[in-house]
Protein backbone atom coordinates (compact mmCIF):
# COMPACT_ATOMS: atom_id res chain seq x y z
CA UNK A 1 0.00 0.00 0.00
CA UNK A 2 1.30 3.31 -0.94
CA UNK A 3 2.03 5.90 1.40
CA UNK A 4 -0.38 8.59 1.39
CA UNK A 5 0.72 11.96 0.55
CA UNK A 6 1.25 14.29 3.73
CA UNK A 7 -2.12 16.59 2.89
CA UNK A 8 -4.51 13.40 3.02
CA UNK A 9 -3.99 12.64 6.40
CA UNK A 10 -6.23 16.18 7.13
CA UNK A 11 -8.60 15.66 4.46
CA UNK A 12 -12.08 14.86 5.55
CA UNK A 13 -13.66 11.48 4.52
CA UNK A 14 -15.36 10.95 1.21
CA UNK A 15 -18.65 9.43 1.06
CA UNK A 16 -19.44 6.39 -0.68
CA UNK A 17 -22.48 6.09 -3.68
CA UNK A 18 -25.17 4.03 -2.92
CA UNK A 19 -26.59 2.60 -6.24
CA UNK A 20 -30.38 2.63 -7.32
CA UNK A 21 -32.49 -0.11 -6.64
CA UNK A 22 -33.98 -1.94 -9.90
CA UNK A 23 -37.83 -1.83 -10.10
CA UNK A 24 -39.01 -5.10 -11.36
CA UNK A 25 -40.39 -4.74 -15.32
CA UNK A 26 -44.33 -4.84 -16.28
CA UNK A 27 -45.40 -8.41 -17.74
CA UNK A 28 -47.46 -7.82 -21.22
CA UNK A 29 -50.45 -9.91 -21.79
CA UNK A 30 -50.77 -12.30 -24.34
CA UNK A 31 -53.95 -11.04 -25.56
CA UNK A 32 -52.29 -7.70 -26.93
CA UNK A 33 -49.61 -9.33 -28.56
CA UNK A 34 -52.36 -11.79 -30.25
CA UNK A 35 -53.72 -8.38 -31.37
CA UNK A 36 -50.36 -6.59 -32.47
CA UNK A 37 -49.79 -9.67 -34.19
CA UNK A 38 -52.94 -9.55 -35.97
CA UNK A 39 -53.16 -6.15 -36.74
CA UNK A 40 -49.23 -6.52 -38.37
CA UNK A 41 -50.96 -9.77 -40.22
CA UNK A 42 -54.20 -7.52 -41.51
CA UNK A 43 -51.59 -4.27 -42.50
CA UNK A 44 -49.37 -6.58 -44.13
CA UNK A 45 -52.66 -8.49 -46.20
CA UNK A 46 -53.54 -5.42 -47.31
CA UNK A 47 -50.40 -3.87 -48.59
CA UNK A 48 -49.89 -6.77 -50.41
CA UNK A 49 -52.72 -6.87 -51.87
CA UNK A 50 -52.61 -3.39 -52.86
CA UNK A 51 -49.01 -3.90 -54.17
CA UNK A 52 -50.04 -6.89 -56.48
CA UNK A 53 -53.41 -4.82 -57.69
CA UNK A 54 -50.98 -1.84 -58.54
CA UNK A 55 -48.50 -4.08 -60.01
CA UNK A 56 -51.43 -5.87 -61.94
CA UNK A 57 -52.19 -2.13 -63.17
CA UNK A 58 -48.97 -1.40 -64.09
CA UNK A 59 -48.70 -4.64 -65.54
CA UNK A 60 -51.95 -3.62 -67.73
CA UNK A 61 -50.58 -0.49 -68.64
CA UNK A 62 -47.24 -2.06 -69.66
CA UNK A 63 -48.97 -4.34 -71.72
CA UNK A 64 -51.23 -1.64 -73.64
CA UNK A 65 -47.93 0.31 -73.97
CA UNK A 66 -45.93 -2.14 -75.42
CA UNK A 67 -49.02 -2.98 -77.97
CA UNK A 68 -49.31 0.62 -78.88
CA UNK A 69 -45.23 0.70 -79.33
CA UNK A 70 -45.45 -2.89 -81.21
CA UNK A 71 -48.19 -0.99 -83.66
CA UNK A 72 -46.30 2.27 -83.98
CA UNK A 73 -43.17 0.31 -84.64
CA UNK A 74 -44.67 -1.62 -87.40
CA UNK A 75 -45.68 1.77 -89.14
CA UNK A 76 -42.57 3.29 -88.96
CA UNK A 77 -40.92 0.20 -90.30
CA UNK A 78 -43.61 -0.04 -93.05
CA UNK A 79 -42.84 4.01 -93.24
CA UNK A 80 -38.97 3.27 -93.33
CA UNK A 81 -39.48 0.56 -96.08
CA UNK A 82 -41.36 2.90 -98.31
CA UNK A 83 -38.75 5.47 -97.51
CA UNK A 84 -36.32 3.47 -98.58
CA UNK A 85 -37.60 2.17 -101.52
CA UNK A 86 -38.74 5.97 -102.36
CA UNK A 87 -35.05 6.89 -101.67
CA UNK A 88 -33.72 4.31 -104.08
CA UNK A 89 -35.74 5.57 -106.40
CA UNK A 90 -34.51 9.30 -106.10
CA UNK A 91 -31.34 8.39 -105.83
CA UNK A 92 -31.67 6.52 -109.37
CA UNK A 93 -33.62 9.50 -110.86
CA UNK A 94 -30.96 11.82 -109.27
CA UNK A 95 -28.18 9.67 -111.02
CA UNK A 96 -30.02 9.81 -114.56
CA UNK A 97 -30.51 13.58 -113.87
CA UNK A 98 -27.02 13.62 -113.28
CA UNK A 99 -25.58 11.69 -115.60
CA UNK A 100 -28.13 13.60 -118.58
CA UNK A 101 -26.78 17.47 -117.05
CA UNK A 102 -23.05 15.80 -117.73
CA UNK A 103 -24.02 14.75 -121.29
CA UNK A 104 -25.57 18.34 -121.70
CA UNK A 105 -22.57 19.98 -120.51
CA UNK A 106 -20.56 18.15 -122.81
CA UNK A 107 -22.32 18.83 -125.88
CA UNK A 108 -22.72 22.49 -124.74
CA UNK A 109 -19.10 22.83 -124.40
CA UNK A 110 -18.54 21.04 -127.66
CA UNK A 111 -21.28 23.66 -129.14
CA UNK A 112 -19.18 26.65 -127.47
CA UNK A 113 -16.19 25.06 -129.24
CA UNK A 114 -17.82 24.94 -132.22
CA UNK A 115 -18.95 28.80 -132.38
CA UNK A 116 -15.95 30.18 -130.76
CA UNK A 117 -14.25 27.72 -134.15
CA UNK A 118 -16.57 28.98 -136.15
CA UNK A 119 -17.99 32.01 -135.66
CA UNK A 120 -16.01 35.59 -135.80
CA UNK A 121 -15.31 37.48 -132.90
CA UNK A 122 -16.72 41.11 -132.87
CA UNK A 123 -12.96 42.56 -133.43
CA UNK A 124 -12.40 39.76 -136.33
CA UNK A 125 -16.53 40.78 -138.00
CA UNK A 126 -15.40 44.82 -137.37
CA UNK A 127 -11.06 44.68 -138.77
CA UNK A 128 -12.95 42.56 -141.90
CA UNK A 129 -15.58 45.02 -142.29
CA UNK A 130 -13.08 48.24 -142.26
CA UNK A 131 -11.08 46.15 -144.53
CA UNK A 132 -14.04 45.94 -147.39
CA UNK A 133 -14.69 49.64 -146.46
CA UNK A 134 -11.11 50.27 -147.06
CA UNK A 135 -11.07 48.30 -151.02
CA UNK A 136 -14.10 50.16 -151.77
CA UNK A 137 -12.69 53.21 -150.83
CA UNK A 138 -9.40 52.72 -152.70
CA UNK A 139 -11.39 51.62 -156.12
CA UNK A 140 -13.57 55.04 -156.01
CA UNK A 141 -10.33 56.62 -155.96
CA UNK A 142 -8.39 54.67 -158.89
CA UNK A 143 -11.00 53.87 -160.93
CA UNK A 144 -13.92 56.85 -160.67
CA UNK A 145 -11.65 59.40 -158.78
CA UNK A 146 -14.16 59.80 -156.31
CA UNK A 147 -12.60 61.66 -153.38
CA UNK A 148 -15.97 62.36 -152.12
CA UNK A 149 -16.64 59.03 -151.43
CA UNK A 150 -13.51 57.36 -150.07
CA UNK A 151 -13.69 60.55 -147.62
CA UNK A 152 -17.25 59.31 -146.48
CA UNK A 153 -16.15 55.28 -146.54
CA UNK A 154 -12.82 56.02 -144.44
CA UNK A 155 -14.72 58.11 -141.74
CA UNK A 156 -16.58 54.95 -141.49
CA UNK A 157 -14.02 52.68 -141.16
CA UNK A 158 -12.26 55.19 -138.23
CA UNK A 159 -16.31 55.57 -136.61
CA UNK A 160 -16.29 51.43 -136.42
CA UNK A 161 -12.74 51.08 -135.25
CA UNK A 162 -13.28 53.85 -132.49
CA UNK A 163 -16.84 51.96 -131.26
CA UNK A 164 -14.32 49.06 -130.70
CA UNK A 165 -12.35 50.74 -128.07
CA UNK A 166 -8.97 48.61 -128.41
CA UNK A 167 -5.37 50.34 -128.16
CA UNK A 168 -4.23 47.81 -130.36
CA UNK A 169 -5.63 49.57 -133.38
CA UNK A 170 -4.73 52.56 -132.36
CA UNK A 171 -1.58 53.12 -135.02
CA UNK A 172 -4.39 51.83 -137.69
CA UNK A 173 -6.44 54.77 -136.17
CA UNK A 174 -3.70 57.25 -136.78
CA UNK A 175 -3.20 55.94 -140.34
CA UNK A 176 -6.85 56.34 -141.01
CA UNK A 177 -6.69 59.99 -139.94
CA UNK A 178 -3.81 60.97 -141.96
CA UNK A 179 -5.66 59.09 -144.88
CA UNK A 180 -8.74 61.16 -144.04
CA UNK A 181 -6.60 64.83 -143.75
CA UNK A 182 -5.39 64.06 -147.13
CA UNK A 183 -8.72 63.68 -149.17
CA UNK A 184 -10.14 66.87 -147.66
CA UNK A 185 -7.27 68.07 -148.78
CA UNK A 186 -7.95 67.32 -152.30
CA UNK A 187 -9.68 70.15 -153.98
CA UNK A 188 -13.62 69.72 -154.96
CA UNK A 189 -13.97 68.77 -158.58
CA UNK A 190 -18.37 68.27 -159.43
CA UNK A 191 -17.10 65.25 -161.77
CA UNK A 192 -21.14 64.28 -161.98
CA UNK A 193 -22.09 67.56 -163.21
CA UNK A 194 -19.17 68.06 -165.72
CA UNK A 195 -20.09 64.21 -167.21
CA UNK A 196 -23.43 65.70 -167.05
CA UNK A 197 -22.58 68.26 -168.93
CA UNK A 198 -20.48 66.25 -171.41
CA UNK A 199 -23.84 64.06 -171.43
CA UNK A 200 -25.97 66.74 -172.62
CA UNK A 201 -23.26 67.63 -175.41
CA UNK A 202 -23.10 64.46 -176.92
CA UNK A 203 -27.21 64.39 -176.90
CA UNK A 204 -27.13 67.28 -178.59
CA UNK A 205 -24.56 66.62 -181.64
CA UNK A 206 -27.27 64.53 -183.85
CA UNK A 207 -29.36 68.04 -184.97
CA UNK A 208 -26.43 70.24 -185.39
CA UNK A 209 -26.48 71.83 -188.86
CA UNK A 210 -23.10 71.75 -190.57
CA UNK A 211 -21.31 75.10 -192.19
CA UNK A 212 -21.39 73.33 -195.30
CA UNK A 213 -24.97 73.23 -195.18
CA UNK A 214 -25.34 77.13 -194.42
CA UNK A 215 -28.69 78.63 -196.07
CA UNK A 216 -28.05 82.53 -196.89
CA UNK A 217 -31.77 84.26 -196.49
CA UNK A 218 -33.36 85.05 -199.96
CA UNK A 219 -33.09 89.07 -200.66
CA UNK A 220 -35.93 90.90 -200.39
CA UNK A 221 -38.03 91.21 -204.09
CA UNK A 222 -38.65 94.65 -205.27
CA UNK A 223 -42.42 95.72 -204.97
CA UNK A 224 -43.79 96.30 -208.61
CA UNK A 225 -44.81 100.06 -208.80
CA UNK A 226 -49.05 99.19 -210.08
CA UNK A 227 -48.77 102.09 -212.86
CA UNK A 228 -46.15 99.91 -214.52
CA UNK A 229 -47.14 98.47 -217.92
CA UNK A 230 -46.87 94.70 -217.82
CA UNK A 231 -44.00 94.19 -219.83
CA UNK A 232 -41.95 96.67 -217.43
CA UNK A 233 -43.29 94.56 -214.62
CA UNK A 234 -42.22 91.32 -216.48
CA UNK A 235 -38.83 92.67 -217.38
CA UNK A 236 -38.15 93.70 -213.92
CA UNK A 237 -39.38 90.53 -212.45
CA UNK A 238 -36.52 88.24 -215.07
CA UNK A 239 -33.90 90.70 -213.60
CA UNK A 240 -34.86 90.17 -210.15
CA UNK A 241 -34.46 85.98 -210.46
CA UNK A 242 -31.37 86.39 -212.94
CA UNK A 243 -29.37 87.97 -210.12
CA UNK A 244 -30.44 85.61 -207.26
CA UNK A 245 -28.79 83.01 -209.63
CA UNK A 246 -25.26 84.46 -208.54
CA UNK A 247 -24.61 86.17 -205.26
CA UNK A 248 -21.40 88.22 -204.02
CA UNK A 249 -21.12 88.29 -199.90
CA UNK A 250 -18.15 89.87 -198.40
CA UNK A 251 -17.72 87.59 -194.69
CA UNK A 252 -14.89 87.73 -192.30
CA UNK A 253 -14.72 84.10 -191.57
CA UNK A 254 -12.65 81.44 -193.66
CA UNK A 255 -14.86 79.39 -195.68
CA UNK A 256 -16.33 76.43 -194.68
CA UNK A 257 -15.05 73.10 -194.68
CA UNK A 258 -16.45 71.22 -197.19
CA UNK A 259 -16.85 67.69 -196.75
CA UNK A 260 -18.89 64.60 -198.62
CA UNK A 261 -22.61 64.01 -197.54
CA UNK A 262 -21.83 60.26 -196.79
CA UNK A 263 -18.69 61.63 -194.89
CA UNK A 264 -20.88 63.93 -191.97
CA UNK A 265 -21.92 60.81 -190.15
CA UNK A 266 -18.55 60.08 -189.57
CA UNK A 267 -17.71 63.06 -188.23
CA UNK A 268 -20.63 63.36 -186.13
CA UNK A 269 -19.69 60.20 -184.59
CA UNK A 270 -15.74 61.04 -184.02
CA UNK A 271 -17.03 64.23 -182.26
CA UNK A 272 -19.36 61.88 -179.86
CA UNK A 273 -16.02 59.36 -179.47
CA UNK A 274 -13.77 62.61 -178.51
CA UNK A 275 -16.81 63.75 -175.69
CA UNK A 276 -16.66 60.29 -174.22
CA UNK A 277 -12.82 59.74 -174.27
CA UNK A 278 -12.93 63.28 -172.62
CA UNK A 279 -15.52 61.80 -170.27
CA UNK A 280 -13.53 58.67 -169.33
CA UNK A 281 -10.81 60.93 -168.53
CA UNK A 282 -12.66 63.12 -166.11
CA UNK A 283 -13.34 59.46 -164.20
CA UNK A 284 -9.52 58.80 -164.50
CA UNK A 285 -8.62 62.37 -163.30
CA UNK A 286 -6.52 62.73 -166.39
CA UNK A 287 -6.33 66.44 -166.58
CA UNK A 288 -4.24 66.47 -170.22
CA UNK A 289 -6.09 64.41 -172.20
CA UNK A 290 -9.48 65.90 -170.68
CA UNK A 291 -8.73 68.98 -171.54
CA UNK A 292 -7.08 68.15 -175.47
CA UNK A 293 -10.17 66.13 -176.14
CA UNK A 294 -12.65 68.79 -174.93
CA UNK A 295 -10.52 71.44 -176.74
CA UNK A 296 -10.38 69.12 -179.72
CA UNK A 297 -13.90 68.73 -179.56
CA UNK A 298 -14.88 72.09 -179.34
CA UNK A 299 -12.25 72.84 -182.63
CA UNK A 300 -14.09 70.58 -184.55
CA UNK A 301 -17.62 72.12 -183.77
CA UNK A 302 -16.46 75.45 -185.33
CA UNK A 303 -14.73 73.87 -188.14
CA UNK A 304 -16.97 71.98 -189.14
CA UNK A 305 -20.81 73.43 -187.88
CA UNK A 306 -22.21 76.71 -188.75
CA UNK A 307 -22.05 78.99 -185.70
CA UNK A 308 -24.49 81.71 -186.97
CA UNK A 309 -26.90 79.48 -185.38
CA UNK A 310 -27.55 79.64 -181.53
CA UNK A 311 -27.67 75.55 -180.73
CA UNK A 312 -23.66 75.33 -182.20
CA UNK A 313 -22.96 79.02 -180.61
CA UNK A 314 -24.16 77.59 -177.09
CA UNK A 315 -22.82 74.20 -177.41
CA UNK A 316 -19.26 75.74 -177.80
CA UNK A 317 -19.59 78.04 -175.53
CA UNK A 318 -20.44 75.37 -173.07
CA UNK A 319 -17.12 73.08 -174.24
CA UNK A 320 -14.80 76.17 -174.16
CA UNK A 321 -16.02 76.38 -169.99
CA UNK A 322 -15.49 72.97 -169.18
CA UNK A 323 -11.91 73.13 -170.89
CA UNK A 324 -11.36 75.46 -168.48
CA UNK A 325 -12.06 73.55 -165.34
CA UNK A 326 -9.17 71.67 -163.85
CA UNK A 327 -9.74 68.16 -162.95
CA UNK A 328 -6.17 67.27 -161.99
CA UNK A 329 -5.72 66.56 -158.08
CA UNK A 330 -3.76 64.32 -156.34
CA UNK A 331 -5.39 61.15 -155.20
CA UNK A 332 -3.69 59.97 -152.09
CA UNK A 333 -3.03 56.61 -151.66
CA UNK A 334 -4.97 54.31 -149.18
CA UNK A 335 -2.69 51.28 -150.15
CA UNK A 336 -0.55 51.80 -147.03
CA UNK A 337 -2.87 52.00 -144.25
CA UNK A 338 -4.80 48.56 -146.04
CA UNK A 339 -1.39 47.00 -145.48
CA UNK A 340 -0.95 47.51 -142.00
CA UNK A 341 -4.42 46.04 -141.33
CA UNK A 342 -3.61 43.08 -142.78
CA UNK A 343 -0.64 43.22 -141.11
CA UNK A 344 -2.54 43.22 -137.81
CA UNK A 345 -4.96 40.72 -138.84
CA UNK A 346 -2.67 38.10 -139.58
CA UNK A 347 -0.85 39.10 -136.10
CA UNK A 348 -4.24 38.77 -134.30
CA UNK A 349 -4.75 35.52 -135.81
CA UNK A 350 -1.18 33.77 -134.86
CA UNK A 351 -2.35 35.02 -131.41
CA UNK A 352 -5.42 33.48 -131.37
CA UNK A 353 -3.82 30.41 -132.54
CA UNK A 354 -1.33 30.33 -129.76
CA UNK A 355 -3.95 31.09 -127.23
CA UNK A 356 -6.93 28.37 -128.10
CA UNK A 357 -6.21 24.98 -126.56
CA UNK A 358 -5.72 22.05 -129.01
CA UNK A 359 -8.48 19.77 -130.32
CA UNK A 360 -7.19 16.77 -128.00
CA UNK A 361 -7.42 18.80 -125.25
CA UNK A 362 -10.63 19.94 -125.64
CA UNK A 363 -12.12 16.57 -126.37
CA UNK A 364 -10.23 15.45 -122.44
Amino acid sequence: MEPLPPDAADAPPVATPVPPQVRPARRVAPWVLAVVALALVAAGVVAWQDVRRRGDALRLEVAQRLTTTDAALAVSRTKDADLGNELRDAQAKIALLEARIAESQSQQAALETLYRDLAPSRDELALNEVEQILVLASQQLALAGNVQAALAAVQLADAKLGRLERPQWAPLRRSLARDIDALKAVPFVDVAGIAAKLDQAQAAIDPLPLAKDERLPPAPREAAAVDDPAWLAFLRGAWTDIKSLVRIEVSDRPAAALIPPQQAYFLRQNLRLRLLSARLALLARDDKTYKADVAGANAWLREYFDLRTKAVESLSATLAQLAATPVAGEVPDLTRTLDLLRTQKAVRDRSADRVSPAPSARAR
